[in-house]
């Protein structure tokens, strides 16, 4: 048996070795696999790598771009809302100050309407005092000539003689009173 492996062994090549025909046959393959691949693959590797790289810088740029866009609508807005707050304020303030007017105007109203009500009152009774007094007078003027004639014992009926008396009593009588004729 060690002949058959002795004679087998002379023909066998050593496995640790390669044979040079493979060594050949394997590095032009090897050419053809790097010819092809740098003549097709590596270009559209790279060209659609390109293609990646240009959408994502894009993607950015667009982003940036949004971003500073957006910065500059929030700016906006702070403007708009500044404005918007100050035009609230104004247009309370406003408000305030036509309430106050308001206010003033009725006020105003309700003291003229109070002052004419009170004068129509004050004029409302001296007309009436007046309409009272002579009333009073008359009626006085009537009573003290029948007293008069009653004491007297004659009748005080000439017309003029009368009113006379009444006139001097009432003259009388008015002196008397102090100003304002309460006693």
């Amino acid at each position: 048996m060690l002949e058959f492996l002795a004679a087998a062994g002379a023909e066998t090549p050593n496995p640790v070795i390669p044979i040079w025909q493979e060594i050949v046959v394997g590095t032009i393959a090897f050419a053809v696999l790097v010819y092809i691949l740098g003549k097709f693959v590596w270009p559209r590797m790279e060209t659609t790598f390109q293609a990646r790289v240009e959408a994502i810088e894009g993607g950015i740029k667009k982003a940036q771009d949004a971003q500073r866009e957006a910065g500059q609508l929030l700016e906006q807005y702070k403007q708009q809302l500044a404005e918007a707050r100050t035009e609230a304020a104004r247009i309370r303030d406003e408000a305030r100050a036509d309430a106050a007017g308001i206010r003033e105007d009725a006020a105003a109203q309700a003291r003229q309407e109070s002052e004419r009500i009170i004068q129509a009152g004050r004029d409302a009774l001296a007309a009436e005092r007046g309409q009272i007094v002579r009333e009073l007078r008359a009626e006085l003027g009537t009573l003290a000539v029948d007293l008069a004639s009653r004491i007297v014992g004659e009748a005080l009926a000439d017309e003029a003689r009368q009113r006379g008396t009444v006139e001097r009593f009432l003259d009388e009588l008015g002196e008397a009173t102090p100003a304002g004729g309460k006693r």
